[in-house]
């Protein structure tokens, strides 16, 4: 066995995480990539405007590297929850632009410091808020890759897309017969397991 540099292993895992939340807006309307599908609202722009304030806050404003980027959304006066929607004045090529450039902020920053580098969260008290840039990198993976399992989730509500990336499902194979059928299986697991 070779072996691995940490530093490369943790940004091949964010980046596989960044590429798979941004190909879910990939093929869709401005409706689709906008529409709330849960109860709570979640929304594919949403999610990726939400993961570029996450990549500009923990690995930008933590360790002392603010951007010029605006992030009006977090000011008091915008209101709950204006990270996870996008406005009708924020288009997409404007979010995904500016997600493009959080995650190229947050690439400088790891390419800068060593994994031992140890900054402050902004919304985060006292010696809670201290942090390595290797636990930074950990929580914006794990908060990355939640985001994109929420995108894969409402895009197949779309239109049935699934998978990680283009081409790359990772899904049983089967017609829409096959899955229509294994949908019913499980339903009637279900029902049978709820009236035990």
């Amino acid at each position: 066995m070779t072996p691995t540099d940490p530093k490369a292993d943790l940004r091949q895992y964010l980046q596989s995480a960044r590429d798979a939340l941004l190909w879910k807006l990939d093929g869709l309307s401005e409706y689709d990539i906008r529409r709330p599908l849960t109860p709570t609202g979640t929304n594919l722009l949403g999610l990726v405007k939400h993961a570029a304030t996450a990549e500009l806050l923990w690995l930008g404003y933590t360790f002392g590297r603010p951007t010029d980027e605006p992030l009006t959304w977090l000011a008091e006066e915008a209101g709950p929850n204006a990270s996870m929607w996008a406005t009708l004045d924020e288009t997409r090529e404007h979010i995904v632009g500016m997600y493009r450039r959080a995650c190229a902020h947050s690439d400088a920053t790891i390419d800068a410091l060593g994994l031992d580098a140890v900054g402050d969260v902004p919304m985060w008290p006292g010696d809670r808020g201290k942090v390595t840039l290797h636990r930074a990198l950990v929580h914006l993976i794990a908060e990355t890759s939640r985001h994109a399992g929420h995108a894969d989730v409402v895009r197949e509500l779309i239109d049935g897309a699934v998978g990680k990336h283009p081409g790359e499902d990772d899904m049983t194979a089967g017609d829409q017969d096959w899955w229509r059928t294994y949908r019913e299986r499980l339903e009637q697991v279900a029902r049978e397991a709820g009236q035990r």
